[in-house]
């Protein structure tokens, strides 16, 4: 992070407590505590209510996925022109491809890509990943 950089994590699960201290934590532990805030609450509304003086260089969404078009949308109204977006989990097992399949995660990402699909503010690809908890992978896209 920059020297002038900041923070902000939206946090709401069910186990919100342990993870809104667990936030804090790793935010003290890198120094970072002074220039971060973790804001409580569902974070569509929370994204909604934010309007900061200077546009984030970098959004990055790991939530509930049927609410990523929500999330994208505005990630893309917080991150400059250059900046970058990175949703994670958008592979599922390969489960998205495959259209035989069918649950309200794996809906919501095929939604995100179709609105990205016909996106002309952004650049997007997605990259697969390999490792112990199998194969998922994220999207990467750079607002134009």
């Amino acid at each position: 992070m920059q020297k002038y950089g900041t923070n902000h994590n939206c946090l709401l699960d069910w186990h919100l407590l342990i993870d809104v201290q667990v936030a804090r934590e790793n935010l003290a532990a890198a120094g970072l505590s002074s220039r971060s805030e973790v804001i409580v609450g569902k974070a569509v509304d929370s994204l909604a209510k934010l309007h900061p003086d200077v546009p984030f260089d970098f959004v990055f969404i790991d939530a509930d996925k049927p609410s990523n078009v929500e999330y994208f949308t505005q990630a893309k109204r917080l991150v400059r022109r250059g900046g970058v977006i990175v949703v994670d989990n958008v592979v599922r097992q390969g489960k998205v491809a495959d259209p035989s399949y069918v649950d309200d995660n794996v809906l919501g990402v095929r939604r995100l890509l179709q609105v990205i699909k016909n996106d002309n503010e952004v650049d997007a690809t997605t990259i697969a990943t390999v490792g112990e908890k199998g194969y998922d992978g994220f999207l990467y896209a750079i607002r134009k």
